[in-house]
């Protein structure tokens, strides 16, 4: 969804919320827009457009967890397998669909047919394979091994498997003798397929290899696919091969159902547990909307526990289609980050694919752009076939056959993700354009303060069906979503082009989050102030001469070269504020003394979150400094909000501390040296001595700690040495440092 916001005076204010000053508008034109909805009779065609979709009639319900294999044969029928018990069915115009047959096993994952007639079935796990005729199952061949995955039966009667947990393809006779044709060194054959020239295709998993196998043991790679499993493979007339690859470790996840479902069928328990796949989207789609069918209570109660999530490359694809071209030029048609694909056929000039969200059905035309054709409103829709004219649909988590056949449509419903205000909002209109040659649209809106559509949420309201009459009368809440009814007419069907609600939010209040107030010098010869990270180094007043005098010079005498603490302390203040809406903030910046009660303002209007102030206008003392962060610049007078933070305290100390040197007592062979160290504004925090311009040592405080304005310290040097310069510096809790010196002789 896009969102645009213009600018829009606004006189009032709301009695319990203060509304932003411009509006926004949430607008739903785009493919994309409207793909993050949910779809209940309506397509979405290639250009972003709503239309009714084509009728979708339930063929069959089993009831079962899931629907894993579909196959069509050449007089309309449609056979279909099943788990987890077992069992594969028939479906024919005019009848009801019927059980052919239950497997020994819980698992039916393969079925093919014959250029006979005959249906082959693969039951898992530790299963075989089965020959069905004339509505009677026998014993085809046993491979021995775990899974059957698929079964392709060839032109001159042959019948081959893919297998796991071994990645074998094996080749069975007419008369039901079978040797291993293919080792794929991977773990499972979960596709098979012949291309126009009679040669077996078969796909894998993990490795997502597609091989072309050309005689026993002998195979060539046509694609090693980035995509973990190839899960369907689809020959074309022209000599290319249509491959749909997954990376849901689709297999894997079958497997493991199965031994499950096994264990229990082995203790006797029937069960209609099912593997739920994540919907991404779910969370945004709201409730369904119609009620599904309960489902029988198992015999003994199952906690399912979801797997861990894996940690995956979010930026990487799900599922992709891809064209094998005769040449074995690889063309990639349609990737999804978002949604696995599981099954795809060819219809015409057309690519039809289904995929796992909400048991999607797409049809991909050949420039390659994607109409969502109908959701089946089922967790996946696992597997694809076309008989007798219509496309054939078949679903898990609740194992049904669908059947698309053209007819015209019905009613259908379309209903929008979720949109967030950001904060509780007011709506305003609800607007659309769209093509109405006959039949009708019908909006209605919800709103409620949970991410998800729940019972906190409002009512749907009432129609509207006016453009002139489109005020959204939902009450004020955070995230609100709206559905639309399309009912068909004599003639084409409405088609939806756009659709735009417009909300004013509640303007947040800005948050000042924190202030730094840093010292630092700045040298007076510096034309522009030092930058605010770069803190210029403190020097000390030192006096040189040649006679050790420090008065005054005479223009005679030698001058007296300085090096000065010249310049001025500045106060670098920073602070971090933010704004819930985005908006742009303004700020003034107030001190006030610690013995003071009303704040100065120093600086307003300040757009940066930085300002340098002249530390000198301060006299000693400790001060607080206070933000106050407007969004006036993007709101209305009436609904702009502030906020603002005050400091801690912050001590401003340009004042060195004083330094004395006592006169130096001579006890026995050492020289006892008194110093004293004092300040006016902060307390002494460290003092040390320097002999001869050599390297600094700490002194210790006489009580034992150096914490109060006034401490004094005791130096003890040897008597004997000949002269020695002795340097003492104090340091106040500012840092500021003070000097004093003394000759011993």
């Amino acid at each position: 969804m896009k969102l645009s916001r213009r600018r829009l005076a606004f006189a009032s204010c709301a009695a319990a919320l203060c509304f932003a000053g411009s509006s926004s508008v949430w607008e739903s034109n785009t493919y994309s827009d409207f793909l993050k909805g949910r779809f209940h009779g309506v397509s979405l065609t290639r250009d972003g457009r709503l239309t009714l979709a084509p009728r979708l009639e339930t063929a069959a319900e089993t009831g079962e967890a899931g629907v894993w294999s579909l196959v069509a044969a050449p007089d309309g029928s449609v056979y279909f397998s099943t788990g987890h018990r077992g069992r594969v069915y028939r479906w024919k115009a005019g009848e009801k669909p019927a059980v052919l047959w239950s497997a020994p096993q819980p698992e039916v994952f393969a079925l093919a047919l014959d250029a006979k007639g005959a249906l082959y079935a693969g039951s898992s796990p530790d299963g075989k394979i089965w020959k069905i005729e004339n509505g009677k199952a026998a014993e085809f061949f046993d491979p021995g091994e775990k899974y059957i995955w698929a079964l392709a039966a060839a032109p001159d009667g042959s019948l081959f498997a893919g297998t796991g947990q071994n990645g074998r393809v094996w080749r069975v006779s007419p008369s039901g003798q079978g040797e291993i044709w293919y080792e794929t060194g991977q773990t499972h054959v979960t596709a098979l397929a012949f291309d126009s020239k009679g040669r077996l295709l078969a796909g894998t998993e993990p490795n997502g290899i597609l091989y072309r196998i050309e005689g026993k043991n002998r195979a060539f790679v046509l694609y090693d696919s980035s995509l973990p499993e190839i899960r369907s493979i689809v020959p074309a007339a022209d000599g290319s091969i249509y491959v749909a690859a997954m990376g849901g470790a689709y297999a894997r996840r079958q497997a493991q159902a199965a031994s499950t479902a096994a264990s229990q069928q082995g203790a006797g328990i029937v069960t209609t547990s099912i593997t739920v796949s994540a919907d991404a989207d779910a969370a945004q789609r709201g409730i369904d909307l119609q009620p599904k069918p309960e489902q029988p209570k198992p015999a003994a109660p199952a906690i399912e526990t979801p797997p861990p999530a894996p940690s995956v490359d979010l930026s990487a694809e799900k599922s992709a289609l891809y064209r094998i071209h005769a040449d074995n030029l690889v063309e990639s048609l349609w990737s999804s980050k978002e949604e696995n694909v599981y099954d795809l056929i060819v219809r015409g000039a057309d690519l039809y694919f289904s995929t796992d969200s909400n048991g999607r059905i797409y049809r991909l035309s050949p420039d390659l752009k994607a109409a969502l054709l109908v959701e089946t409103r089922e967790g996946e829709t696992t597997r694809l076939a076309e008989a007798a004219g219509s496309l054939f649909a078949a679903t898990s988590n609740q194992g049904k056959l669908y059947r698309l056949n053209g007819a015209a449509p019905q009613t259908g419903l379309y209903e929008s993700p979720v949109h967030d205000a950001g904060n509780a909002a007011r709506w305003g209109r609800l607007e659309w354009r769209a093509e109405i040659h006959s039949g009708k649209l019908s909006f209605r809106t919800r709103t409620g303060n949970s991410a998800r559509p729940d019972s906190t949420w409002s009512d749907w309201s009432e129609p509207i069906t006016d453009p002139a009459r489109n005020a959204v009368s939902s009450p004020n809440a955070r995230y609100i979503q709206w559905r639309v009814e399309m009912e068909p007419g004599q003639g084409p069907a409405p088609v939806l082009d756009s659709v735009a609600l417009s909300y004013q939010p509640q303007n947040g209040r800005p948050i000042v989050r924190s202030i730094q107030v840093t010292p630092q010098w700045a040298a007076a010869q510096q034309a522009k102030p030092a930058a605010p990270a770069q803190q210029a180094s403190v020097a000390y007043s030192i006096t040189v001469t040649d006679s050790g005098d420090t008065g005054q010079t005479t223009s005679s005498g030698t001058p007296t070269q300085t090096v000065s603490r010249t310049g001025m302390q500045q106060l670098y203040i920073s602070w971090q504020a933010d704004d819930p809406d985005g908006d742009t903030l303004i700020y003034s910046l107030h001190y006030r003394g610690e013995d003071e009660r009303e704040w100065k303002l120093l600086k307003a209007d300040i757009r940066e979150n930085t300002f340098l102030q002249d530390g000198e206008v301060f006299a000693d003392g400790r001060y607080f400094f206070r933000v106050v962060a407007s969004d006036r610049l993007a709101n209305s007078p009436q609904a702009a909000r502030e906020s603002d933070l005050v400091s801690p305290p912050v001590l401003i100390d340009q004042t060195p501390p004083r330094v004395r040197i006592l006169e130096p007592k001579r006890q026995g062979q050492e020289w006892v040296l008194e110093i004293r160290v004092e300040d006016s504004a902060s307390p002494i925090r460290r003092a040390e001595y320097s002999i001869n311009a050599g390297p600094w040592t700490v002194l210790e405080a006489n009580d034992g700690i150096t914490d109060s304005r006034e401490e004094s310290f005791t130096l003890r040097l040897p008597a004997e040495g000949g002269e020695r310069s002795v340097v003492a510096r104090g340091f106040d809790a500012a840092g500021n440092p003070g000097l004093a010196r003394i000759v011993l002789r």
